[in-house]
C-alpha cells in the first residue's frame, strides 16, 4: 500500500449550513480545521437565512481554505484528495461548497469525493486520541459492534455503522421536529433569542428540572411494543408535542399573571429531552448488539446530553466516544476525516459530475 492509500493527505470542506469549514487530516491524524461562521448574521432572524448563508460561504472560503492550509503547513500540491459535503443540507450553501471543492478539483487533478454530512459526524470521531483536537477516548480504528447517536439542529437519529465507508443502518429517527430545532423553538417561547440550544442549557443550570413534568414522546407501549415485538416507533423520537406542551405552560402562567419560571422550564425541558433521547439510544444499542457508541452533531456539544449519556452507557456496558466541543458543530475536520477513511479503503472517487443532495440519506456514505 503506497502513502496515499495509507496516510492519505485530505483536505475537507464543509458549507451545508451556517458554517464554512475546511479541515486537513493525514490518515485519522487531525492538522487543521478552520471554521468561519456566518451566526451572527442570522440571530436577529431567528434562524438560519438561506441566501445570507450561501453569500457567508462564497465571501469566507478562500480565505477559510488559506487559514486551513498554513495551519497544516502542507500547499494543494501535497494534498491526495479532496472530499466536500454533497448533502444534506441548505441546497445553496451546498452548492457552494461543492462547486469550489470541483473547482480545487479540476485546477489540480485530485481525486473528489462527495460526502455524506451526517457519516462525517461519525467519521470524526475516528480520527486519533493523541491529537489536539482529538478527545482522549477518540479510537485509531473502526471498532466492531458499533452504532452512533447524532443529534442536530436538523437530525436526531440512532445508527448501526457495519462499516464507516459503505454500510450503516438506520435504526431509528425523528418523526417531526429535530432535538435541535426544538431547542431553538422553545427558546424562542422563553424570550432566549438565538440559537436556542447554548442559551437553554446555561439556564438550565440554574433550575430546577423536577419543577414541571414534560411529556416523552412516543414511550407509550402502543409506540414501543416489546423486543420480541417492536412497536412502530420502539427506537424513534417526537419533540413536536414537546414543544406544544411548553408552549401551554408557558400560556398557563402568563394567563393566571404569575411570573414566568424561566429557568425551571428551561431545566425540565432539557431534562426532557435528553431523558427520552438517551434511554431509546441505549434501547437500541442493547437490542441491536451495540457495545461501541459514537455521540455526534451540534447538540452533542449540550452538557446535559453528554452526562446522561455517559452515565446510561457506563450503566449498559457500551463504551461512549463524544469528540471535543469543536468536532461537535458542523467542520470540515469531519468531512476530512470520512474522506481519508473512503480512500483508505480503496473507495473510488466521485469524480464532478455529482450534484448536491439536501435529502441526502443517512445510508449513502458518498455520492
Amino acid at each position: 500500500m503506497n502513502r496515499q492509500e495509507s496516510q492519505p493527505l485530505v483536505l475537507g470542506i464543509e458549507s451545508s449550513c451556517d458554517e464554512t469549514g475546511v479541515g486537513i487530516v493525514r490518515g485519522t491524524r487531525l492538522l487543521a480545521n478552520t471554521v468561519s461562521s456566518s451566526m451572527e448574521e442570522h440571530v436577529r432572524f431567528g434562524g438560519v437565512i438561506p441566501e445570507i448563508a450561501s453569500r457567508a460561504h462564497l465571501d469566507a472560503f478562500v480565505p477559510t481554505l488559506r487559514e486551513a492550509l498554513a495551519a497544516a503547513d502542507v500547499t494543494l500540491d501535497d494534498v491526495d484528495a479532496i472530499a466536500v459535503t454533497s448533502g444534506p443540507g441548505l441546497a445553496g450553501a451546498l452548492m457552494v461548497g461543492v462547486c469550489a471543492a470541483k473547482a480545487l478539483a479540476v485546477a489540480t487533478g485530485k481525486p473528489l469525493y462527495a460526502i455524506n454530512h451526517l457519516v462525517a459526524h461519525v467519521g470524526v470521531g475516528l480520527l486519533e486520541p493523541d491529537t489536539p483536537e482529538a478527545g482522549a477516548a477518540a479510537p485509531a480504528a473502526l471498532p466492531e459492534n458499533l452504532g452512533a447517536l447524532l443529534v442536530s439542529g436538523g437530525h436526531t437519529e440512532i445508527l448501526r455503522i457495519r462499516s464507516i465507508t459503505d454500510d450503516v443502518e438506520l435504526l431509528g429517527s425523528t418523526i417531526d421536529d429535530a432535538a435541535g430545532e426544538a431547542y431553538d423553538k422553545v427558546a424562542r417561547l422563553l424570550g432566549l433569542g438565538y440559537p436556542g440550544g447554548p442559551a437553554i442549557d446555561k439556564l438550565a443550570r440554574t433550575g430546577n428540572a423536577k419543577a414541571i413534568r414534560f411529556p416523552r414522546g412516543l414511550t407509550q407501549p402502543k409506540y414501543m411494543g416489546t423486543a420480541e415485538e417492536p412497536g412502530p416507533h420502539r427506537y424513534d423520537w417526537s419533540f413536536s408535542g414537546l414543544k406544544t406542551a411548553v408552549a401551554r405552560c408557558v400560556e398557563q402562567f402568563e394567563g393566571r399573571g404569575e411570573e414566568l419560571p424561566v429557568a425551571d422550564i428551561a431545566a425540565a425541558f432539557q431534562e426532557a429531552v435528553v431523558d427520552v433521547i438517551t434511554s431509546k439510544a441505549v434501547l437500541a444499542c442493547r437490542e441491536n448488539g451495540i457495545t461501541e457508541l459514537l455521540l455526534g452533531g451540534g447538540v452533542a456539544a449540550n452538557s446535559r446530553l453528554r452526562q446522561l449519556t455517559e452515565q446510561r452507557c457506563t450503566s449498559a456496558g457500551i463504551r461512549l466516544t463524544v469528540p471535543p466541543l469543536s468536532l461537535c458543530t458542523d467542520n470540515g475536520a469531519m468531512v476530512a476525516a470520512l474522506g481519508a477513511q473512503l480512500v483508505m479503503s480503496g473507495t473510488a472517487p466521485s469524480g464532478i459530475g455529482f450534484a448536491p443532495d439536501s435529502s441526502m440519506p443517512v445510508t449513502s456514505v458518498s455520492a
